[in-house]
């Protein structure tokens, strides 16, 4: 392994040396009271009840597995991006004809627009953080939220709400760092911002069907870029705040390949983001070869090395050897380790056990403190 510098290697801040995405297998339990509530039979409050239990037994899960970050396993939410989005002031979800395209597979059809100024005042997801932050206990309670990226690349804008494209991204901004403030002040400082539009810039196939928008994948980069750092600046010193990078995750299937070589530079030397979750759990992803543009020594790298889309265990001494490749761009003391994604991005969920996702997260927990000790 490349030299460490001396101070100890266990990380008593986030992002963790073992650390997870967000999304966890909705339990039966939560799909029966959801579909309960969709036929009418049980009150919005009734769901909410039961959905607390159950955050809660998952909540203990995790703490028991060895986990430092908790989530509430984005429990409340149909999808990891729309159910924030559409909660946002001028923002609208609709449903569509056709859903989002996987390989071998389609979401259920549902979209947001933006119908009028954008603004971020009373949202629904700060009293999900309370109560998370409220049975976190010493652990540390980490909130996800889709990145301010995904409103434009996912949502459709309305000219009577925005005709001019600054003034939108410059309201996103400021929508962004309300919420990001929002937050803190209920008590987070563990927020990761989940965007899967880097991958896609990343992606030869993918920018085709983005110029064919009639955008340009390198603009959009940097406007981007650009609204990302202006909604996080100004952030309290004792917030963290990640972003997970990703390539589709719906039923176990993905969208786009292609290595982060494109966006490299973009997002290891130019965001101001405390730490990145890399998805490396496939050859998709490319090699670690990006990784020499992280310059700054207090950018954390989680490496999504473990699978979230199956349930076979992985060889730990694969795992470490890929690891140590990694050492040789950033240095060990910089690294952790995740799966690559969440367990469910969608309320479906991916195609394993709950008892093979707890095994998965505990297999990330021994590894990591074989790794840093």
């Amino acid at each position: 392994m490349m030299e460490h510098s001396n101070q100890s290697l266990k990380r008593k801040e986030a992002p963790f040396r073992a650390d997870q995405v967000g999304s966890l297998l909705r339990t039966d339990r939560i799909k029966e009271a959801r579909l309960q509530k969709a036929a009418g039979e049980i009150t919005a409050e009734q769901l909410r009840l039961i959905e607390n239990e159950e955050i809660k037994r998952i909540v203990d899960k995790q703490k028991e597995i060895g986990l430092e970050a908790v989530t509430d396993g984005e429990f409340r939410r149909a999808w990891w991006h729309f159910d924030f989005l559409e909660h946002l002031d001028g923002v609208e979800g609709y449903d569509t004809e056709s859903g989002i395209q996987f390989h071998q597979t389609q979401t259920k059809s549902h979209a947001v627009k933006v119908t009028g100024k954008l603004n971020f005042t009373n949202h629904p997801m700060l009293e999900d953080y309370k109560f998370l932050h409220s049975i976190a206990g010493s652990h540390t309670a980490k909130m996800t939220i889709p990145s301010p990226s995904m409103l434009h690349f996912r949502g459709e804008i309305e000219k009577s709400a925005y005709s001019d494209q600054d003034e939108f991204f410059h309201d996103l901004a400021l929508t962004y760092k309300k919420a990001i403030q929002a937050f803190y002040d209920a008590g987070c400082r563990y927020l990761q911002l989940d965007d899967t539009s880097w991958a896609y810039l990343c992606s030869d196939e993918q920018k085709e069907q983005i110029r064919a928008r009639g955008l340009n994948p390198d603009e959009l980069s940097a406007l981007y870029a650009r609204t990302i750092n202006e909604a996080t600046s100004g952030r309290p010193n004792d917030m963290k705040i990640t972003m997970h990078i990703c390539r589709g995750n719906f039923r176990s299937t993905w969208i786009s390949s292609g290595g982060y070589e494109p966006v490299a530079e973009t997002l290891f030397d130019g965001l101001n983001i405390d730490g990145f979750f890399l998805e490396y759990d496939s050859d998709r992803a490319g090699g670690f070869e990006p990784l020499r543009f992280v310059k700054r020594p207090d950018l954390q790298i989680v490496l999504g090395l473990i699978t979230s889309k199956f349930g076979e265990l992985e060889n730990p001494d694969d795992i470490k050897r890929r690891i140590d490749e990694a050492s040789r761009y950033v240095d060990l003391n910089q690294l952790c380790l995740s799966p690559q994604c969440g367990f469910a991005s969608t309320e479906e969920g991916n195609l394993l056990t709950e008892e093979q996702q707890w095994a998965k997260l505990r297999h990330v927990v021994e590894m990591a403190q074989d790794v840093w000790k």
